[in-house]
């Protein structure tokens, strides 16, 4: 499987999630957006962007703007704005050199959500599309390669400051999520190792 390297596999061998692993994978990973998708992404108002430099040094920046200001243009096409910033050009010009980002997109409340998109960058200076964002300066578009979804369940809800409920805590057993009891996935979840 793609989505999977050696260093990935020998640590699903050490804590026994292997078929886990690949039965998500199989039930949740696809390389095109579907309308759940599309409804979610153009809902946020901010995302987290990764980009290595061809050497692979890592950088993480936190992309923002209103509703819809992140589309998808097509099944296959992901676009957001660049707006003007402090110049550097760290992600941007990550994406020149080394097109393959990861965008993590997050819903906190009482609903969290999170969303995993793996693909192939381009930063385009004169998209035609540029005119359908206020303040663009450039457009960057995102061919998808993995899109899968992720448990939400240790994000917090920071608007009445309340952690996660499965936030491990010293002298209570763990709170396990719902879905680990799901018939599609419950016969391959490993035992939680302490």
């Amino acid at each position: 499987m793609a989505m999977f390297h050696q260093g990935n596999r020998e640590l699903q061998r050490q804590f026994g999630s292997t078929a886990l692993a690949d039965r998500l994978v199989d039930r949740l990973r696809r390389s095109e957006f579907n309308d759940e998708d599309r409804a979610f992404i153009q809902s946020v108002e901010f995302f987290f962007l990764a980009t290595a430099s061809p050497d692979g040094y890592p950088d993480c920046s936190f992309k923002g703007g209103p509703p819809c200001f992140v589309r998808i243009v097509r099944p296959d096409l992901l676009v957001w704005p660049d707006y003007d910033g402090n110049g550097m050009f760290k992600s941007l010009g990550n994406i020149r050199l080394n097109p393959f980002v990861g965008l993590l997109f997050i819903r906190m409340g009482e609903a969290p959500k999170r969303l995993r998109v793996n693909g192939r960058a381009e930063v385009v200076l004169d998209d035609p599309l540029m005119g359908e964002f206020v303040g663009a300066q450039a457009l960057v578009r995102v061919t998808p390669i993995d899109i899968f979804p992720n448990c939400p369940r240790y994000i917090p809800d920071l608007a009445t400051g309340k952690p996660s409920p499965y936030v491990p805590c010293a002298d209570q057993p763990p709170l396990e999520p719902g879905w680990k009891s799901n018939p599609a996935w419950n016969e391959v979840v490993p035992p939680r190792r302490v």
